[in-house]
């Protein structure tokens, strides 16, 4: 078999370009992150012909030009790791916007081909495209797909292999007017005569950066000379002012429009004809002037969401059962195989009762992740995206957070680190800094399993609808708190939104799979990793040093006195492993703070799973089950968490919902407060979400408490 080949595909956000890499890379695919930032990272393989193929799955964009972690993640990967061939996967039915990012491809030089995706949605449209003229006007083969059929995949890749042996593509030369092309002109020489970063672009690529006031390729020009890089940003900035004082306009946006003039004049060769009245209302159209109207939109929104929550929880609940089950096995088995002693407590306590209850809520997350991959391959989460706008307006963020606040677990399920750096698209600093700091309220994935625990032991008859009611509070919290943010601490205006809705699609099978296994393996490889480290961090804090030896010794005695009862004894065993507890390091922290979260409904118990969520939310569950656990007298008959929860004097029903809330909006996980702080700049922005996110959440749960013991 020959070297295999390495393929980056490349697009527009919503252009298919993850469909195409499911189609090829099926399972042999993994994700991880690229280095230093939480971009995913898709890398899976290909065999055609015989042929190896590697494939990398680029973040979607819009640009070369680095204006987004995303834009600056796909260049550097093009320039740096040099893929044999890029793949272009170019938006049949929104040809002349998709074909910018093809301009920047073809300027950068980079082996290229490009796919034309989803060529049957066009001729629905009535838009036919001879690919073959638009070949030879742009100088690369361009070939018509279906991704989500595999239609015209196979002459695709025979493309890519022609192309991986075919010799290097020289950089097109697009013109941009006297102007722009003078100072290009002067600015190559000086590139060329100094070899200003020509290890990694095209000389005349990296003065059009310059003049484009990209800032990664500034910064690395001064890097590289700063006398000749303080040389080309004066004649740039010269070039600015010329072109401000003559036609009113910035260099890079006389550049985007000559871009925009080259493709128009290409699309009017022959390119494109339409059979078809222009002003007609397609199938998206119209499905869209129902579900985004202004009054039946929310509704029909709101009615999605409850959908997908009495799905998952109809649907999940006999394998959550069956994975308790299967846990309590565990725990009967090692209760009568292992030694007594501290290795069986951690184990039994620690791993099967802390970590086990994390994983018992895998059927959960799994059917939840499965129907929000319906939404976002379907194209209605971008409906979300654009009816939230209006809202997100009055309450002072941009149409821009919705998609941070969605990504956050807006819907349940997701994660605010990504959300957090989403956020880096937004132009307007305060704006920006409002998301970052409203993004925790969401319902991430991580606070799913103590949602999920405290509305089973104590609203089992209502699950569906208080998962609904807990996403309407997020959101509701979110937004208010965001008005309060720019009404004090980032005041400013609102600066106006624009966004593109993409067509409907139906899901594939394949991809709907493929999207459910990522998240839930995502999710459970936290579950045996950092979690399984935090629980046994916690049953060791929750174990020792132990009780004292005077009071050892005072149980001790009790134990001889009452030996004679079974019951006396069970009743002794109850209070020494509880006295334990309390003695132990996490039993004198929760004991230290019930003064205060009492006023909550919160014992020291609950204080003890609260603190160590601070970590990562998902550990309040196994912090539970190991402190339940490590009370009990004989594991054999141990009930499951939420039973244990429900029969327990000192929980009812206005305990948890101010559990639950608690939950919901204090304190960031750690993870997500670096990002905070990272995104910020500063710490102090990291430690004020953790600060106002925790005074408010109590604030709220000492309300919803004492509201409840009053009226019971």
């Amino acid at each position: 078999m020959n070297d295999p080949i390495h393929i980056a595909l490349a697009g527009n956000p919503n252009a298919g370009k993850t469909t195409l890499f499911n189609h090829l890379t099926g399972a042999r695919q993994h994700v991880g992150n690229y280095p230093g930032v939480t971009v995913e990272k898709k890398e899976g393989s290909h065999t055609y012909k015989e042929q190896n193929i590697r494939v990398v799955d680029l973040p979607g964009t819009y640009s070369l030009t680095a204006y987004s972690v995303e834009e600056l993640v796909a260049r550097d990967y093009l320039v740096n790791d040099r893929p044999d061939v890029v793949v272009n996967i170019v938006d049949a039915v929104n040809l002349e916007r998709n074909l910018y990012l093809t301009c920047q491809f073809l300027e950068l030089g980079v082996p290229l081909v490009i796919a034309l995706n989803m060529i049957d949605a066009a001729e629905k449209r009535g838009i036919s495209i001879n690919t073959e003229v638009l070949s030879q006007l742009l100088g690369v083969p361009v070939l018509p797909i279906v991704a989500r059929s595999g239609r015209g995949v196979p002459e695709l890749l025979e493309a890519v292999v022609v192309c991986s042996q075919a010799a290097d593509r020289p950089p097109t030369l697009l013109r941009y007017g006297s102007d722009i092309d003078q100072a290009l002109r002067d600015f190559v020489p000086l590139i060329e005569a100094n070899q200003l970063l020509a290890d990694l672009y095209p000389p005349r690529w990296t003065a059009l950066k310059i003049l484009e006031n990209d800032e990664q390729i500034i910064s690395r020009v001064m890097r590289a000379d700063a006398e000749i890089g303080r040389n080309l940003l004066c004649r740039s900035e010269t070039l600015t002012q010329h072109l401000q004082n003559t036609i009113d306009a910035y260099p890079e946006a006389v550049i985007a429009d000559h871009r925009y003039g080259f493709i128009k004049s290409i699309l009017r060769q022959g390119v494109v004809t339409r059979t078809f009245d222009e002003d007609r209302l397609y199938a998206s159209d119209k499905i869209d002037k129902i579900v985004t109207h202004r009054a039946a939109g929310p509704l029909i929104m709101a009615t999605i969401l409850f959908a997908l929550y009495s799905f998952t929880f109809t649907w999940s609940g006999f394998l959550v059962e069956g994975l308790n089950h299967l846990f309590e096995l565990l725990g009967a088995a090692a209760q009568s195989s292992l030694p007594d002693g501290p290795l069986k407590s951690m184990f039994i306590s620690g791993v099967i009762d802390g970590v086990g209850g994390v994983f018992g809520f895998v059927p959960i997350i799994m059917f939840m992740f499965f129907g929000i991959a319906v939404l976002e391959d379907s194209g209605y989460l971008a409906r979300v995206a654009f009816m939230m706008d209006r809202i997100f307006h009055f309450f002072g963020l941009h149409g821009s957070s919705v998609m941070p606040f969605i990504v956050s677990g807006g819907i349940a399920g997701g994660c605010a680190v990504p959300g957090v750096f989403a956020a880096r698209t937004l132009r307007s600093p305060k704006e920006r800094m409002a998301t970052l700091l409203t993004v925790p309220f969401m319902n991430c994935g991580a606070k799913l399993p103590v949602l999920t625990l405290i509305i089973a032991a104590f609203f089992a008859d209502h699950q569906a609808a208080y998962m609904f009611a807990a996403t309407l509070v997020s959101w509701t919290v979110a937004l208010l708190a965001a008005k309060f943010l720019r009404l004090t601490v980032l005041k400013g205006e609102s600066t106006p939104f624009v966004m593109e809705l993409p067509p409907y699609r139906f899901p594939t099978l394949r991809g709907l799979l493929t999207h459910t296994w990522e998240r839930t393996w995502q999710y459970m490889k936290k579950a045996g990793t950092v979690i399984l480290g935090i629980s046994i961090l916690l049953w060791a804090m929750m174990t020792y040093p132990g009780l004292p030896a005077n009071k050892a010794q005072e149980f001790e005695a009790m134990r001889a006195v009452a030996s004679n009862s079974e019951e006396q004894l069970q009743q002794i065993v109850r209070q020494e492993a509880e006295a334990r507890l309390q003695h132990s390091i996490a039993g004198r922290i929760g004991i230290a703070l019930e003064p205060i979260s009492q006023y909550a409904g919160f014992d020291w118990r609950t204080n003890i799973a609260l603190t160590g969520g601070f970590a990562a939310k998902e550990v309040i569950v196994s912090t539970l089950g190991t402190a339940y656990s490590l009370g009990e007298t004989d594991p054999e008959d141990a009930a499951p968490l939420k039973e244990r929860l429900a029969t327990d004097p000192r929980w009812n029903p206005s305990t948890a919902l101010a559990f639950l809330v608690f939950v919901m909006f204090y304190a960031p996980c750690f993870v997500t407060a670096v990002a905070i702080a990272k995104e910020s700049g500063s710490w102090k922005w990291a430690a004020f979400s953790i600060g106002f996110n925790t005074l408010l959440a109590y604030s709220l749960a000492v309300v919803i408490f004492q509201v409840g013991r009053l009226m019971g």
